[in-house]
This record gives structure tokens, sequence and C-alpha cells, in this order.
């Protein structure tokens, strides 16, 4: 099986996902720039879904330019991602509406481990079928961000009873984190 359907579908859910996200941010009800104050949580928390979103597209979209071939492990674990991804708006939603509060905080950063768990499946999966020493394999290497990741997002869930902001500094870290460039993919991709 090839892979254009999995990659066609992942960026069609994917979309979805934004959109559904911005649809959930609310206008103000006044004119006034206290009214735009009061809706700032919404709006910061669907930022930092954006990314992370955008960090998940951008690293599925550079993989896949190194995969040959999926199965149907592979397409399951596709699934289970865009499930966890499936869930980053109404995480989002309710942490833009509590973003004071440790359960909301909690979900959130629940949302983001799951996430990254069914990243590292997907991963797993596609070196299954591709082998370790292939070009998907060299690019993935020691993957320390996807190891530290899921231990960084437990470390916010913990933060989150102490306080939210806690936790939602720990979120953005490692959004930040993903942001900074890893050229693996690209110079894997080059040389195959």
């Amino acid at each position: 099986m090839t892979k254009d359907r999995l990659a066609a579908f992942s960026d069609g859910v994917i979309a979805v996902i934004i959109t559904i996200m911005v649809l959930e941010l609310k206008a103000p009800h006044d004119a006034g720039f206290d009214a735009l104050r009061q809706e700032l949580p919404g709006f910061l928390s669907y930022v930092l879904s954006f990314v992370y979103v955008a960090i998940y597209w951008n690293n599925h979209h550079h993989f896949l330019h190194l995969v040959e071939r999926v199965d149907g492990i592979v397409l399951w674990a596709n699934l289970h991602l865009l499930f966890w991804l499936s869930l980053i708006p109404f995480a989002t939603s309710w942490l833009g509406e509590h973003h004071l509060e440790a359960i909301p905080a909690v979900l959130y950063g629940a949302v983001l481990f799951l996430a990254a768990i069914a990243w590292q499946l997907l991963q797993m999966a596609i070196i299954r079928v591709h082998g370790r020493e292939s070009a998907f394999g060299h690019a993935l290497g020691m993957d320390i961000k996807g190891k530290v990741s899921p231990v960084l997002y437990l470390v916010g869930i913990g933060l989150a009873f102490l306080d939210a902001r806690l936790a939602e500094a720990m979120y953005v870290l490692v959004a930040l984190i993903w942001l900074v460039p890893d050229r693996r993919v690209e110079r894997e991709a080059q040389q195959s």
C-alpha cells in the first residue's frame, strides 16, 4: 500500500482540527479593549494548540517523504495519532475558558501526552515496515525530543495541581523545543 492516501487523509483531518479550533474562538460582546482582554486566555490557548497541530503536521509531512509504503498497522497507528489530535480542540476550549484551574490544564496535558505516545507508536510502526537501517530509521535517530516530550508533559500535568500556569508554561516549553528546526529528515531525504 502506498503512503499517498494516508497523507491525504491525515492532511484533511488536521485541516478540520484547525478549523474547529478557530470556530471555537469567541468574539467579545463589547467593542472595547477590556472585552478583548477577557478573551485573551482563549486566544492564547488557541495559539498554543495551533502551534502543536502545526508541529505534528509538519513532522508528519516531512517523515512521509522517507516512507515508501505503509501497512495496516501503520494505518491504525496513524488513526490513533489523529484520534488524540482530534481532542485538541476540546481540550483547548476548556483550557481557554478555565486557564487558571488544574483539571483543564491536566486534561490538556494528558491529550498532548497521549498524542506524543501515539506519535512514537506511529514511528515504531513505520520502522517495523522499513527497518531501523532505512532512511526513515536513520532520520529518526535517537529521537531525543520525542523521548523527552512525554516526560515533560507528565511534569506539566503534575505541576497543574500546584499552579495551572506552571503546567501551561511547561506545555509552551515543549512546543518551543519542537519549533527548533530538525534537519535530520531533510538531510536523509536528500541522501535517499
